[in-house]
């Protein structure tokens, strides 16, 4: 069995990909991400956490969460998550999600801007929207309503910040 060593810093924020399995692309209808919407607030009224940005694409999520003061288990709660999902979905005779995910711990500001941008530009990245206004399934519109970004921000091509990150 192998042992992946995780990132434990507590109170950290986390930049997380979790992928579908075999790339399938379970979130590709309305129901299904609202299965995942419904799994994550089920998930924070047990064990809080705050979502900082999110995207939800047919076959993989990022998402960069902040965790409670003395709280580093990001692990615990995906479980909840995946688990909510699985066993609420219809039509699924596999596991929906691949076995693992991937976390960045963010270390400043200069590091949590470049994932920010990374996750509100990756619809358009992948060729489902056209900019990242136009996604449905983003915390962009917050973000623009927080004075985070303008309406029209990555509508002139992938933003410099982002173009070497590879974190899918």
């Amino acid at each position: 069995m192998s042992y992946y060593r995780r990132a434990n810093t507590l109170g950290g924020c986390y930049f997380f990909t979790v992928v579908t399995r075999h790339r399938f692309p379970f979130f590709s209808t309305p129901d299904n991400v609202q299965l995942l919407r419904d799994a994550i607030r089920k998930t924070i009224k047990q064990k809080p956490f705050t979502i900082d940005a999110m995207v939800v694409l047919p076959d993989h999520i990022h998402t960069l969460w902040q965790l409670p003061d003395g709280d580093a288990d990001f692990s615990n709660r995906w479980r909840e998550i995946k688990k909510y999902v699985s066993r609420h979905a219809l039509n699924c005779e596999d596991s929906v999600w691949q076995r693992r995910f991937w976390e960045h711990l963010i270390r400043d500001e200069n590091d949590w801007q470049p994932h920010m941008d990374y996750i509100h530009y990756n619809p358009v990245k992948h060729g489902w929207s056209e900019t990242p206004a136009t996604w449905p399934y983003s915390s962009f519109s917050r973000c623009v309503k927080k004075g985070l970004y303008e309406v029209n921000w990555g509508r002139d091509g992938e933003p410099v910040n982002i173009e070497e990150m590879r974190l899918e």
